[in-house]
């Protein structure tokens, strides 16, 4: 691993005030992104972290699920599940419908994404009142596999959505805030 460190990861993230709507002080992780070091600080504390938990899959949650879970699956020599928003996957889904901090929305999978035998890392940038990421896992516990984990790289810790999860739910966050 490099000599960055996690505050350097969280010193990178940029905030965005009354972003998407009045009130919502958006974490944007794509600054992270467009650093080398930090994309690579990242890629490898996420690796070194799940390399020994017999993942088989990582599902991305749209949109920026879809950076790091393939980053990270093909460092693991696993697949890559998308979840996106409706209308977006060509084949037969299963549909789950969940609240956020500024409405409502609706998240999909392909139903034919994972078996039972999977071991599946649910990943996306961040866990704020924690909506999405409960509606992803209630589309991949359709499938009954071996074991679910939860990934965000931003956790909104006064929100606490951890806590919506199951105890027995690991979820791992690599970067912080109060708000």
């Amino acid at each position: 691993m490099s000599n960055m460190s996690d505050d350097a990861l969280k010193r990178s993230i940029r905030n965005v005030p009354d972003f998407p709507v009045a009130g919502i002080q958006f974490k944007d992780v794509t600054t992270l992104f467009k650093d080398p070091a930090c994309l690579l600080f990242l890629s490898d504390k996420l690796y070194e972290f799940y390399k020994n938990k017999g993942l088989t899959k990582i599902v991305g949650v749209e949109s920026r699920g879809f950076i790091m879970g393939p980053v990270l699956a093909a460092r693991l020599g696993i697949g890559f599940v998308p979840i996106r928003k409706p209308g977006k996957l060509p084949a037969d889904v299963f549909e789950e419908s969940y609240g956020k901090e500024y409405g409502t929305d609706s998240i999909q999978i392909h139903q034919d994404a994972l078996c039972e035998s999977d071991v599946v890392l649910i990943h996306d940038d961040l866990l704020a009142t924690g909506g999405t990421m409960i509606a992803a896992c209630k589309l991949v516990e359709r499938f009954s596999p071996k074991k679910i984990f939860v990934n965000a790289i931003v956790e909104l810790e006064s929100l606490k959505a951890r806590n919506l999860f199951s105890k027995d739910l690991e979820v791992y966050t690599v970067i912080k805030f109060d708000i």
